[in-house]
């Protein structure tokens, strides 16, 4: 459950501090560090999901 977790968070930061770089925004501006951390959070509660349903 602890993989799936830190999977979800690894992926789901590095999605969402990148989706703001699509709309003309930096990486490390306010937008996609608040990207990233929503992207996190989302990450760890599909991460979550994933290891009570399917694991």
């Amino acid at each position: 459950m602890r993989k799936a977790v830190w999977g979800g968070m690894i992926i789901g930061s590095l999605l969402g501090g990148w989706v703001p770089t699509w709309f003309g925004a930096d990486a490390f501006s306010f937008t996609g560090l608040l990207g990233s951390t929503v992207g996190g959070l989302a990450g760890v509660a599909v991460g979550y999901w994933a290891a009570r349903q399917l694991l």
